[in-house]
């Protein structure tokens, strides 16, 4: 490995995710009112069931990656206003078909919206909410905009029936693991920045390498996501503890634990994602730690967090730039 935990024992400078989104404030409310606007319909239930997932919190993490990217490329239009939205709502549509596949009770510490209204009520909306994207980017006018949203659901999409083939199975392996995760969740932080780049009339050489810092960003995002999953709490997390290793997820911690775990660490993590099941959880967490599965898992998510940051020196030195390294630092020191 490359990379290494800060040797000094300090503890690396909080990082204040308030004031990187104070940059974006403006642009956020205006996203939140298009975001309101768009989802109008004399449909009650697409209404109701929409406003409760957009309003439910969330960092809004997505749409900031591309508003933060366009500022950084002194963008003076707006169109970086209306593919934000979009972002979000692909986002969202996502996280409604998710917690139907995964059978989720709680989303951000909410009741997720299928346990309100049903598995067929969420499906449908989130349809609805795809649909909508695609209909708000045509107003772009930007034929390499639909280029790249189109080939980003279509990965996400592919990366959810990768990650559904996984479940359950213990011989998943961490090239498995990371194609799953690059394609299901790295690819919209990508998509976001990219974009960011792509209505700035950056060059190429630009625009690939805001790709892949975005890229990096999600990635390193969700190896944390997979670690908290045994080392937050449910307030922190918004979600049940366990939820991953109940639906039978092989995560690179479990993953891990069962390749440098002993022989019966390894077969308690191995039966447990065989079945799903939540009542092995405090015995895999013990596994979990004790193979040192989660320091590994950060680790990783250090790696992709400076890869991202590394990406960024083509940009000129701003307070957007150093916002997008600060998003990348926090990717890895978040609790939540």
């Amino acid at each position: 490995m490359t990379a290494s935990k800060n040797t000094d024992n300090k503890a690396p400078e909080p990082i204040d995710f308030a004031s990187i989104q104070s940059l974006t404030e403006s642009e956020a409310q205006a996203i939140d009112q298009l975001i309101l606007d768009e989802l109008s319909s004399d449909v009650v239930l697409i209404n109701q069931l929409g406003h409760y997932i957009i309003n439910s919190g969330g960092k809004r993490l997505r749409p900031m990656l591309l508003i933060l990217t366009a500022k950084a490329l002194n963008y003076s239009e707006n169109k970086h206003l209306l593919l934000a939205a979009v972002i979000e709502f692909i986002h969202t549509a996502t996280l409604l078909h998710d917690d139907v596949v995964d059978e989720s009770d709680l989303r951000r510490g909410k009741e997720s919206a299928n346990a309100v209204w049903g598995n067929a009520a969420s499906v449908l909306v989130g349809d609805y909410l795809y649909s909508s994207a695609f209909e708000m980017m045509v107003r772009t006018n930007n034929m390499r905009v639909m280029e790249i949203l189109s080939k980003t659901t279509t990965a996400i999409a592919e990366g959810e029936v990768l990650q559904l083939l996984n479940c359950n199975n213990p011989a998943t392996t961490e090239a498995k693991y990371l194609e799953v995760i690059s394609r299901k969740t790295a690819i919209l932080f990508s998509a976001a920045t990219r974009l960011g780049a792509v209505i700035s009339d950056a060059s190429p050489e630009i625009e690939k390498s805001l790709a892949d810092y975005g890229q990096h960003l999600g990635m390193a995002f969700q190896l944390i996501d997979d670690a908290l999953d045994y080392t937050s709490s449910k307030d922190e997390l918004g979600k049940n503890l366990g939820d991953d290793l109940a639906e039978g997820k092989p995560t690179l911690p479990l993953i891990y634990a069962i390749e440098k775990g002993t022989e019966e660490q390894a077969n308690i993590v191995i039966e447990a994602i065989k079945t799903g099941s939540r009542e092995s959880f405090n015995a895999v967490y013990e596994i979990v730690k004790a193979t040192n599965a989660i320091s590994y898992t950060e680790l990783r998510a250090e790696e992709e967090a400076q890869k991202a940051i590394d990406a960024l020196s083509i940009l000129p030195d701003s307070k957007y730039k150093n916002a997008l390294e600060l998003l990348a630092r926090f990717s890895v020191q978040r609790n939540y």
